[in-house]
């Protein structure tokens, strides 16, 4: 799972393996490690009481909830992108969750055999 972060967007891309893991299991973790014992985990996880999709900040952790309903028809269904702004005092915070297709040109040192063939590749792979 990747995360972007640029001002106040939030964006995360999930390969197929990350998206039938929170089908399956409800929620997907990554690690960045800085030091010894200090990391930022970014996570995504369905919640049945989330009413929309929804970001916290706590104790270095940024987690994403996604309304179990609404995480379960993006699992199954070809949509790439679910959407979702929130208010932050006075301003708003743009959350993107995206399926991460592969780049139409590899790159070196990047697996991407587990993204979502690209629409314009020609693949059939899902």
């Amino acid at each position: 799972m990747k995360l972007r972060i640029k001002g106040a967007t939030l964006r995360l891309r999930l390969t197929q393996g990350e998206i039938r893991a929170l089908q399956e299991h409800g929620e997907v973790e990554e690690q960045v490690p800085f030091a010894p014992n200090v990391s930022l985990i970014y996570r995504l996880r369905k919640d049945a009481a989330a009413r929309q999709i929804g970001a916290s900040y706590r104790g270095n952790v940024v987690e994403i909830l996604v309304p179990a309903a609404t995480a379960d028809e993006w699992c199954a269904n070809q949509q790439v992108t679910l959407a979702q702004l929130q208010a932050v005092g006075g301003a708003e915070l743009n959350i993107t969750l995206e399926k991460d297709f592969a780049c139409l040109a590899p790159r070196a040192g990047e697996d991407e055999s587990d993204n979502f063939p690209h629409p314009g590749s020609g693949a059939t792979k899902c």
